[in-house]
C-alpha cells in the first residue's frame, strides 16, 4: 500500500568541473585502465577544486532544481543534507546552506550522517516529516567532496571515489501517492570495515589505522552487501505489497559495477534496467543515488509515476531502501550539464 501526502517534485545535481581519468591515475600509482573498468565499470571521476567543499557542491545542485523547474525554495521549511564530508564538524551543511541560499531562518537545518545510505536515510525521513504533517517542503541533499578524504597513494581506494551533489524537495500532496515500502538496517559490527578516524581509534575492539583519510576493507563490504542488498530489497516490496516485476527502475549505490551486477543477479532482475553514476563520476557516496536518479530523468529513461526502488548501502554498516513514484513539475529551463 502506498502511503500518502509527500511527493517529489524537482530534482537538481552538480559535478565539478575537473575529471580525473583512469589514464591519469596510471600516472599517479600502479594500475591501469583496464584492470580500473575491469573490476570496477568506473571510467573517471569528478574531483572538487581545492577551495570548493560540500556547501559548494550543494549549492550548485539547488541552483539547477530551480533553474530546471522555476521552483521557488521561500517556503522550504526544513533542509535535511546527508553527508560524509561537512565542511566542518559544526556549524552543519545544511545551516550554511539556509544562509547561502536565502531560505527563511524559520526553516530547520540538520545534516544526516549515514555515508553511502545516506540520501535514502534522508528521503525516507522527509517524507516521515511531510507526512505526517509537520512539514510541509523539504530540501533533500546527497552531497560528498570524498577526494578530500581519499588516500591518493592507495591503488585500492583511490581508483573509486569522486565528488558530486544531487537535491530533491519533497512537497506535502494529500492526492498523491509518492512514497511506497521502505526498508532501513544498520550491522555495527561491521564498522570497521569502512571508517575514517576521528575522536577515537577503535572500534569493535580493532585497533584503526590513522590516516585521517578513508580506509575500506572492499572485500568484506562487497561480501556484506551483495548478501544484504537483496534482502533488504525483498523487505521493501513487501512493506509495499508489489512484485519485483513491477519496478521499472532500480537504483543501488553505486560503489562498483561488480557489486550491482550479482546484487542485480540475486534479484533475477534485469542488469539493464539497473541505473548508476559511477561510470564516470566514481562512487560519490551519499550523492551517487540521486545523480544516478537524474541521469535517467535527463536522459528520458525515468518517467512520472513510474515505480522507481532506491537502496543505499555502506559504512556503518547501514542500509537504506524506498520505493518512490516521481511527481516531477514541468520543465521550464534545461538541466545544467554534467
Amino acid at each position: 500500500m502506498f502511503l500518502k501526502g509527500a511527493k517529489i517534485t524537482a530534482i537538481g545535481s552538480y559535478v565539478p568541473a575537473r575529471r580525473l581519468t583512469n589514464s591519469d591515475l596510471e600516472q599517479m600509482v600502479d594500475t591501469n585502465d583496464e584492470w580500473i573498468v575491469q573490476r570496477t565499470g568506473i571510467r573517471e571521476r569528478r574531483i572538487s577544486r581545492e577551495d570548493e567543499y560540500t556547501s559548494d557542491l550543494c549549492t550548485a545542485a539547488v541552483l539547477d532544481l530551480m533553474k530546471r523547474y522555476g521552483k521557488s525554495i521561500q517556503d522550504v521549511d526544513m533542509i535535511l543534507v546527508a553527508t560524509s564530508t561537512p565542511d566542518f564538524p559544526f556549524p552543519s551543511v545544511a545551516s550554511i546552506l539556509q544562509n547561502r541560499l536565502g531560505i527563511p531562518s524559520t526553516a530547520g537545518a540538520i545534516d544526516m550522517s549515514a555515508a553511502c545510505a545516506g540520501f535514502v536515510y534522508a528521503l525516507h525521513t522527509a517524507h516521515a516529516y511531510v507526512a505526517s504533517g509537520l512539514h510541509r517542503k523539504v530540501l533533500v541533499l546527497g552531497a560528498d567532496a570524498l577526494s578530500k578524504i581519499t588516500d591518493y597513494t592507495d591503488r585500492s581506494t583511490c581508483i573509486l571515489f569522486g565528488d558530486g551533489a544531487g537535491a530533491v524537495l519533497v512537497e506535502s500532496d494529500e492526492q498523491l501517492d509518492g512514497f511506497a515500502g521502505f526498508h532501513l538496517g544498520s550491522d555495527g559490527s561491521g564498522a570497521h570495515h569502512v571508517y575514517r578516524t576521528g575522536l577515537s581509534r577503535s572500534v569493535n575492539e580493532v585497533e584503526l589505522v590513522d590516516t585521517g583519510k578513508l580506509v575500506q576493507n572492499g572485500r568484506e563490504v562487497f561480501r556484506w552487501a551483495v548478501r544484504t542488498v537483496p534482502q533488504g530489497v525483498q523487505q521493501v516490496l513487501n512493506n509495499a505489497g508489489i512484485s519485483l516485476d513491477q519496478v521499472d527502475w532500480f537504483i543501488p549505490h553505486s560503489a562498483n559495477l561488480r557489486m550491482i551486477e550479482p546484487i542485480c543477479e540475486r534479484l533475477n532482475y534485469p542488469l539493464e534496467q539497473a541505473l548508476y553514476s559511477l561510470e564516470y563520476f566514481g562512487n560519490t557516496s551519499a550523492a551517487s543515488i540521486p545523480l544516478a536518479l537524474d541521469l535517467g530523468i535527463r536522459g528520458g529513461k525515468v518517467l512520472n509515476g513510474q515505480q522507481i526502488l532506491l537502496y543505499g548501502f555502506g559504512a556503518g554498516l547501514t542500509h537504506a531502501g524506498q520505493l518512490v513514484k516521481l511527481e516531477l513539475a514541468p520543465e521550464v529551463s534545461p538541466p545544467t550539464p554534467l
